[in-house]
């Protein structure tokens, strides 16, 4: 819509204001070792000493989400460690699911020691030492909604309604968002955004098929994608998505299918107004084959002795939203939505006498309005926004038991839970020459219960907690940015740790401070960026070990510090070595426990050192990529035992490295087609983890794929 177009973005006003330099020291030493690794580039850009000191800003646009819509490019100048992986790149890597990227960001790390390992129900990410089991420490959404089935009383991902050819990109913050996202946001935000709406007028459409093929394992399966859409005269634009997967994976016994179908649209009212939406629908159903002794490896790594384990889920969606740019100072918008979920589990016991069956319903609503005015002080300009968002939760737990020898059933135990949560924020975005300072605030209130259906038993949490958090970044030049921020973040009591709360254990919400520090360059041939980071997680809710029923307390501390790296350089057009892309990107991270007798170990299931090496070449219609990822070794319990259990559920687990090759041909003959081919896991290395559920053991990891996939546009 025209008036939209206009609009200039908080993120681009460094190419249009500038200050004298001057930095913190701390900042420097940073941007110094970046800049080791530039070599010339630095020298190149125009001083910002040599610039005017007025403020040039452009026109407020805060539209949607600052992940959700609109600010691609903002990533550039953001005041905090934020990578955006777009569609291109995924496609590029080879990746078969959403863990593949995943393990692709610094920072971040995709771990499978969960009871649907290597399945397409869960999503399993950990950020910066952060546990990544059902990823229950970082704020996901997808197109700006939260993804958890209950954001506030179970952020556990063990159903993740989202699929690999409907995302356009994915957006992870790994600091600096935590005051209009929450609360789960020790962990970063991450955002997955499903392909946009056409803006020209006309039909767009394309389909991929992609056929995976296990060289070990005897497993295969295929991918399939289209998308539909246009945007019309009379202002409505269309979209219609649709991403699904069949087939089974690399493990026996391991089948899968997968349907994710959304419409979108958009309607532009008036040059300044638009109104738009989605309805969404995702199912999935999952085999699951549980963790193998060190015996069952040995002998088949790929073997299932649980063939009758899986989960299985389905979630109907719908969003709104209405913006107002009511003028070049001030904007207006509300969203809200409204999801209904169902997943179950079906896994067989240890002793495989009994079966226990788990479905659990969920309905969530949410609406968030927020307004932003700027004003100007002196030399300054403030976009201050302030929001609300309201969150309730509805849902309820069921778990009964089949004996297998009789076929007879348990009696079904059942909660219901309730949560309610306010939420107030304000943060004034500051833009003083080439200086961008904003300090913000959330305040929470929630309120959950969660009711014994049998007896009546309630059990009651309210958790009000004020968030303070600020964002410094100097625009050094257009392409040199230095940052530093300071963020709080919170996780309230879930509804499964609400039954250990009395007088004698009152749980409260889990706290974490983040420091971090950082520099960034981009350019047209460089992009590069070193942060330095610091968490304290104090305050963590944990099961106590050997308690059944399980009983939780706030006895959990852990530190995290580390640094992130990553460089991507293209080599220019005129050169002997034009066509070629490199990358690389390092993690050190060191996760450490603080609290009981395990303080100063390693937490579990999170390397230290990982890393991802790339190229890209291309030539005429060929495009050429190879890569290579690796994580060292981790350790699978509190205590770092490094000698492995006959049942495979303990021990240290070895690093591994794995590489990747593909070649990808753009059709001659056909407008907007191509055909990839593509190995992953080349030498076939043989890896795995451990699975810490009731069906523990060792997990193999993907043995060598060969992969086609066609792409069409029409």
């Amino acid at each position: 819509m025209p008036g939209f177009h206009r609009f200039a973005s908080y993120a681009s006003y460094a190419s249009h204001t500038r200050l004298p330099h001057v930095a913190a020291h701390a900042s420097a030493c940073a941007a110094a070792l970046l800049m080791a690794t530039l070599g010339t580039a630095y020298a190149q850009a125009s001083p910002a000493a040599e610039a005017k000191a007025e403020v040039e800003l452009g026109a407020v646009n805060v539209s949607g989400d600052w992940l959700g819509t609109g600010l691609d490019n903002s990533a550039k100048t953001f005041p905090g460690a934020r990578t955006v992986v777009k569609k291109a790149q995924i496609e590029e890597s080879g990746a078969s699911s959403i863990g593949d990227v995943m393990r692709r960001i610094p920072g971040v790390q995709a771990t499978d020691n969960s009871g649907t390992a290597g399945s397409a129900i869960s999503l399993n990410i950990g950020v910066r030492g952060l546990t990544g089991r059902y990823t229950p420490r970082s704020t996901v959404l997808l197109d700006g909604i939260p993804m958890a089935v209950a954001p506030y009383g179970q952020p556990q991902l063990s159903f993740a309604p989202v699929s690999l050819f409907n995302i356009e990109s994915i957006d992870v913050v790994r600091s600096g968002g935590a005051v209009r996202y929450g609360p789960q946001n020790v962990g970063g935000v991450i955002n997955f955004k499903t392909r946009a709406i056409p803006s020209t007028s006309g039909l767009s459409a394309d389909a991929t098929v992609r056929e995976n093929i296990y060289t070990a394992g005897g497993g295969a399966n295929t991918q399939y994608g289209a998308f539909l859409g246009t945007q019309m005269d009379n202002g409505l634009g269309l979209a219609l998505l649709y991403s699904g997967m069949v087939g089974r994976d690399w493990r026996k016994g391991s089948d899968e299918r997968v349907n994710d179908v959304a419409l979108k649209w958009r309607y532009d009212i008036s040059p300044s107004q638009q109104v738009y939406g989605k309805i969404s629908y995702y199912d999935v159903k999952s085999k699951t084959p549980g963790g193998l002794s060190v015996a069952q490896y040995n002998a088949d790594p790929f073997q299932n002795t649980r063939p009758d384990d899986y989960w299985s889920g389905n979630r109907t969606g719908l969003d709104f939203g209405y913006l107002n740019t009511i003028s070049e100072t001030q904007e207006f918008e509300i969203r809200t939505f409204y999801n209904q979920s169902y997943r179950q589990s079906t896994l067989v016991n240890a002793t495989g006498l009994s079966t226990t069956h788990q479905p659990r319903n969920y309905e969530t609503f949410g609406i968030e309005p927020r307004f932003t005015q700027r004003l100007f002080f002196g030399p300054s300009a403030h976009d201050v926004t302030v929001g609300y968002r309201y969150v309730h939760e509805r849902g309820d737990d069921n778990q009964w038991t089949t004996t297998l020898a009789t076929g007879r059933n348990s009696a079904t135990q059942t909660f219901n839970n309730y949560t309610s949560a306010n939420a107030f924020y304000i943060d004034d975005r500051m833009a003083w020459g080439n200086w961008r300072l904003t300090p913000g605030l959330r305040y929470e209130f929630i309120n959950s219960q969660r009711v014994d259906n049998a007896t009546g038993n309630t059990f009651r949490s309210d958790n009000n907690k004020a968030l303070p958090s600020v964002n410094l970044s100097y625009l050094v030049n257009s392409a040199w940015t230095i940052f530093a921020d300071y963020s709080t973040s919170f996780g309230p009591v879930q509804n499964t740790q609400l039954n250990s709360m009395s007088a004698a254990n009152p749980l409260e919400p889990e706290l974490a401070r983040t420091y971090e520090i950082g520099t960034r360059w981009t350019d047209n041939r460089w992009k590069a960026e070193l942060t330095a980071f610091k968490m304290k997680f104090d305050n963590q809710i944990l099961q106590i070990p050997g308690s059944n029923p399980p009983v939780f307390q706030n006895i959990g501390a852990t530190n995290h510090d580390g640094v992130e790296a990553a460089v991507d350089y293209t080599f220019d057009r005129d050169s002997v070595l034009r066509g070629l892309n490199v990358y690389a990107n390092f993690t050190f991270t060191r996760a450490i426990q603080k609290s009981g007798s395990t303080a100063g170990l390693d937490v579990p299931f999170y390397s230290r050192f990982t890393d991802t090496l790339g190229a890209r070449y291309a030539i005429g219609r060929w495009t050429f990529n190879v890569s290579t990822t690796h994580q060292s070794s981790q350790y699978a319990d509190l205590a770092n035992t490094e000698a492995e259990s006959a049942d495979g559920s303990n021990g240290k687990v070895p690093g591994f490295r794995v590489w990747n090759l593909q070649a990808n041909y753009k059709l001659p003959f056909y407008k907007n087609a191509d055909v990839t081919v593509g190995l992953n896991n080349v030498f076939d290395k043989r890896f795995y983890t451990r699975n810490v559920d009731g069906n523990a053991g060792r997990m193999v990891g993907a043995p060598r794929m060969v992969y086609v996939q066609g792409h069409f546009g029409f």
